[in-house]
């Protein structure tokens, strides 16, 4: 969809802002360019609207070269989102939204449709919203807008410049959360400017990591943190880059393991028997559909004798996650609720159980299947487990 052909930037001072980029950037992909100040991450993502132009190479968009398009109609096939949103303050959140459709010929009422649809889409109802004006918003409620009236024309190409970086540390991950659940829906080519390796690893498909005007790494989250191309990308990424690689390694069947289970209509005094016979002291609580109800210990069930049933005794649940949900997810779920597991569900029904010693597994076996170039269920290694 975007591809640079050794592109390079050089200003008239002989300061060398980029130098010699080359990649692409499939249909769909969001991509995020990360580095420190100066890098020359905007520069790049400036080159693709022609806000600034480059010195040498090409750009091209679905196969054409953008310096052979207008600037004025290249602009406005491509959302814009930068950190201070840019609306217009004397315009109201609902016509600042459809900017873009009016200025590209859309009759009024057709592109006020367009924008309430997309104000709806980004989680403000425009009834109530739609009418207020840009300092009438919180500083989340006017980046959503920014991210609206980007899409509102439909463009194919996304142009994200330090999006959420305006925002405080919780709205930002909630916005970054919204927004990844938009992508899903809308798909659309995104590039991404962050200095924030924890954003560029959460939200990318796959990561630039910029050194001085150069591309240092251009690969998956997952490659980058467990495979660092070089040292600086290393030192970049952070001696935490093990912690980070969490965030986007997804649990698999392959890392649970299959707890002791009892039924929630079963006696208590068969169940603790059958428990302490297989050596367990505790058992997740299933209903007939194999769904979580909770867990029992198996010393609750021998003080109960004769009396009662599994369900009875059944505690609630805290600590769970859905299948494919990032080990971080689990690994949080485990501190929060000082767990010895986490159970991993299917819907409501239980797949297995994530322990620590298998999150370790788990965490091994994706930065080992990078390095040698394999699956994960492919890798070998001796673990704690089977010393």
């Amino acid at each position: 969809m975007i591809r640079f052909e050794q592109v390079s930037k050089v200003y008239p001072d002989g300061t060398t802002a980029v130098d010699d980029l080359s990649f692409e950037v499939a249909k769909g992909e969001l991509v995020t360019l990360v580095g420190p100040s100066g890098c020359g991450k905007t520069t790049t993502m400036m080159m693709v609207n022609r806000l600034i132009e480059p010195t040498s190479g090409r750009i091209l968009m679905d196969g054409e070269d953008i310096s052979r398009i207008d600037p004025v109609k290249l602009r406005r096939r491509i959302g814009y989102v930068i950190q201070q949103v840019g609306l217009f303050p004397h315009r109201t959140v609902l016509d600042n939204t459809a900017t873009v459709p009016f200025l590209t010929g859309w009759k009024k009422e057709k592109a006020r449709a367009r924008g309430a649809e997309l104000l709806d889409l980004v989680g403000l109802d425009p009834s109530v919203y739609g009418s207020r004006y840009p300092e009438q918003l919180s500083g989340g409620q006017r980046q959503r807008v920014g991210v609206a009236r980007a899409l509102a024309a439909d463009p194919p190409v996304l142009l994200m410049d330090e999006p959420f970086g305006a925002v405080d540390p919780v709205v930002r991950e909630r916005l970054q959360d919204e927004f990844l659940s938009l992508q899903a829906t809308v798909r659309k080519t995104v590039l991404l400017v962050t200095h924030d390796m924890e954003e560029a690893v959460r939200m990318g498909d796959r990561i630039a990591v910029y050194g001085q005007g150069r591309i240092e790494q251009f690969d998956t989250p997952a490659a980058v943190l467990g495979a660092p191309a070089t040292p600086y990308v290393a030192q970049f990424v952070g001696a935490d880059r093990g912690l980070k690689r969490l965030s986007v390694t997804a649990i698999e069947p392959d890392d649970l393991e299959d707890p002791p289970r009892a039924r929630l209509d079963e006696p208590a005094a068969p169940a603790a028997a059958r428990l302490r016979a297989e050596g367990a002291r505790w058992a997740v609580v299933l209903n007939e559909r194999g769904e979580l109800h909770g867990w029992v210990s198996t010393e609750d069930l021998a003080l109960a004798g004769s009396e009662g049933t599994v369900g009875d005794l059944a505690r609630r649940m805290d600590a769970w996650v859905p299948m494919g949900a990032p080990l971080k997810h689990a690994f949080s779920e485990m501190l929060q609720w000082d767990a010895g597991w986490v159970a991993v569900l299917d819907g409501a029904r239980l797949v297995g159980v994530l322990t620590p010693v298998k999150l370790h597994e788990a965490l091994r076996r994706s930065v080992d299947a990078d390095v040698q170039g394999v699956q994960r269920d492919e890798v070998q290694f001796d673990s704690i487990a089977d010393a």
